[in-house]
């Protein structure tokens, strides 16, 4: 295993396992829902792996292939449930070709699998109902019957960190996608404060957002910010806390307009923590504290979705949670307290 990867690919040739070179390139394809598997080239000769099976295809079929991974007691692999749609995989919860979203995502689905492997779950999408089946991974249409393949994939060097059975994602660490946004999303949050949406708070951030709208700019939205869930409207341009009915503005920006206005305004919104020292110390990603899973601005985006609630996140080894009511943060393994301010 490669330094900083949290999984293996090996190989067993009759004998024993043995580490496959340069198997980043085996886990890049396989994390891509559209791919059916990979050919490598070994001492034994090109060896094709199918990602569905996972099996070395004839004439090597005395061969075996795995892949293992290495994760702390509080972290799991983030996945990714996908259905063939008409012309591309579609992660559940996504939009699909014809403009419906399914009514489970991939955690659930999940969640779902991990209860029941041999089972099913039954959804949603727009007035139709369907049916996965985990054992032939398909969903099937229950009024027309149609089927299609289903298939599940890890997300590329991305974990999800477990507390108190309350997952926070964390980002993957490179977004292809993210430096060719040129449109800014912002909700508008308490004391009328325009605030980016980010990972790993949101369950979308700008990126995601604006593909979305390229798909279909009348369309309606689902995501997740915290413990709650929300729906962003498009066409209407404000989003809607599904649980307690909350209305806010939302706007799309043009990248340089907003740069414009970040300069000509006071610095932004700082959070930091007491440290034992009793200095205060910024929320910073890969801080010198220990790397962080949110920064500052990932802590104001939260806050301005809920500014009485909670939000956990790791930094270095431990997990904490941080409270808004009462302006503090908690070892979730230690207890120890710390207290925190918004500048």
């Amino acid at each position: 295993m490669e330094a900083g990867n949290h999984y293996e690919w090996q190989l067993y040739d009759g004998q024993q396992w043995s580490s496959i070179c340069n198997d980043i390139v085996i886990e890049t394809h396989y994390c891509q829902p559209e791919a059916t598997g990979i050919t490598i080239h070994t001492s034994m000769g090109s060896l094709y792996i199918d990602f569905d099976a996972l099996t070395i295809n004839e004439p090597f079929t005395n061969l075996s292939i795995r892949r293992i991974t290495f994760l702390n007691n509080n972290q799991k692999q983030e996945v990714g449930w996908y259905y063939k749609d008409n012309n591309r995989w579609c992660e559940y919860g996504s939009q699909g070709s014809d403009g419906n979203t399914s009514s489970i995502g991939s955690d659930y689905i999940e969640q779902q699998y991990n209860n029941n492997p041999t089972g099913s779950v039954q959804f949603t999408a727009g007035n139709t109902t369907y049916m996965l089946d985990f054992t032939a991974m398909t969903q099937t249409n229950l009024s027309t019957r149609m089927r299609r393949k289903v298939r599940w994939r890890p997300k590329f060097n991305s974990i999800v960190m477990v507390n108190n059975s309350s997952p926070t994602l964390e980002s993957p660490t490179t977004n292809s996608n993210a430096s060719s946004t040129e449109y800014i999303w912002e909700f508008k949050g308490d004391k009328g404060i325009w605030t980016e949406y980010h990972k790993p708070g949101c369950s979308l951030d700008s990126a995601d957002i604006e593909r979305l709208y390229q798909l279909n700019p009348q369309y309606q939205v689902s995501f997740t910010a915290g413990p709650s869930t929300y729906t962003l409207y498009f066409s209407e341009m404000y989003q809607v806390n599904n649980t307690f009915g909350t209305k806010r503005q939302v706007r799309r920006i043009d990248s340089e307009e907003k740069i414009q206005q970040t300069n000509s305004v006071l610095s932004p919104v700082r959070w930091q923590f007491q440290g034992v020292d009793g200095n205060w110390k910024d929320y910073s990603k890969g801080g010198s504290w220990g790397h962080c899973s949110v920064s500052s601005q990932d802590i104001e985006a939260q806050y301005q979705q809920d500014s009485t609630g909670t939000m956990k996140f790791w930094a270095g080894r431990f997990n904490y949670e941080l409270n808004f009511s009462d302006m503090s943060q908690s070892n979730l393994s230690t207890n120890t307290r710390r207290l925190v301010r918004r500048l």
